[in-house]
């Protein structure tokens, strides 16, 4: 029986054949190379995916191929190879077929739309931070500066963190995984509540309730459990295990907090940095090593900059254009 594959059921193969046909659409409209990954992995996993792709791809290859041929045809004035009454009964055939083909064209931009479309992006200002009730129930926190584009299917739930920072505490659908991609990093939700920074030259991966399962572009995937981290890059995936401090570190900002405990006064005038739309510069390399801790609101760095001057020798040096400059101050705070 033609429309059926041996071995499945035809609702089976028919949603099979459904989906070949969206993934090679997808694979002829820029794909990313993730989406070429995610498209190969598909049509590895099992026999009957190949298959279909593979008679997705000849008919693709047919409907261009006509296509091209249509329109090298150049043919004679219509009255002189048919009669009048033959170009009438021609005329309705046309529209008929017409009718079909917007029909057609119709259903199929209804499964484009609803497999493509319904991207939403979000994203932050310097210094501004959201959160976002996703349509499935979860919720999406933006860091200051940052941006992610959020897709729903109904296969699936896709978010890709363009830059900055995102929490996600993630509803539970069996139906439906949730998958965060973050440069070559995809990290897919284990009912889980997680953090993810983009940072220079690495993804760090922070899990603070259930779990999480991430891989990198070239390597095998690894659980990641509440109360444990991740530091990714492109060819490794290294697990790290945090202490309550360290998680209070990298989720404080949920709460408007920078909170540091010895970093540098470079680390710290970076994580400051982040808030302001001028920045804090360090005018004399002696003040980089310097260290200082405690805990300060994102939105109000002269405290940060009082706590320098306080306990550290740095003298601050406010710029006409807002930024500021640290400097060392060479006799010990008092002495002035």
């Amino acid at each position: 029986m033609q429309g059926s594959e041996p071995g499945s059921g035809s609702g089976e193969w028919s949603a099979i054949e459904a989906q070949a046909a969206r993934l090679l659409a997808r694979l002829n409209s820029n794909p990313s190379p993730q989406d070429e990954a995610d498209i190969c992995t598909w049509v590895e996993s099992d026999p009957r995916h190949g298959v279909a792709f593979a008679r997705a791809e000849a008919a693709w290859e047919e409907a261009e191929r006509l296509k091209s041929a249509a329109a090298d045809v150049t043919l004679p004035p219509l009255a002189a190879i048919v009669s009048e009454e033959q170009q009438r009964r021609l005329s309705r055939n046309i529209m008929a077929v017409a009718a079909v083909a917007v029909l057609l064209f119709i259903i199929a931009a209804v499964v484009t739309i609803r497999t493509f479309t319904g991207v939403n992006r979000y994203e932050t200002a310097i210094g501004q931070m959201r959160d976002i009730a996703l349509a499935d129930g979860s919720t999406l926190h933006l860091n200051s500066d940052s941006e992610a584009e959020v897709r729903f299917t109904d296969n699936g739930r896709k978010v890709r963190i363009l830059k900055g920072e995102a929490s996600f505490e993630v509803a539970h659908d069996e139906s439906r995984p949730f998958d965060v991609e973050a440069r070559s990093a995809v990290i897919r939700a284990v009912g889980t509540a997680f953090n993810v920074r983009l940072r220079p030259s690495l993804v760090e991966l922070t899990v603070t309730k259930g779990a999480a399962r991430v891989r990198c572009a070239a390597g095998r995937a690894h659980m990641v459990e509440a109360g444990r981290g991740a530091i990714i890059q492109p060819r490794n995936v290294a697990l790290t295990t945090l202490d309550s401090r360290i998680m209070g570190q990298r989720t404080a900002w949920r709460d408007r907090i920078v909170e540091l405990d010895g970093e540098t006064v470079e680390q710290a005038a970076g994580e400051f940095n982040r808030y302001r739309t001028a920045p804090i510069l360090i005018g004399d390399t002696r003040v980089s090593a310097l260290r200082i801790g405690g805990r300060f609101r994102t939105t109000d760095s002269r405290e940060f900059l009082s706590a320098l001057q306080l306990s550290l020798p740095i003298r601050v040096v406010d710029g006409e254009d807002g930024s500021v400059m640290l400097l060392y101050r060479d006799e010990a705070p008092g002495e002035a």
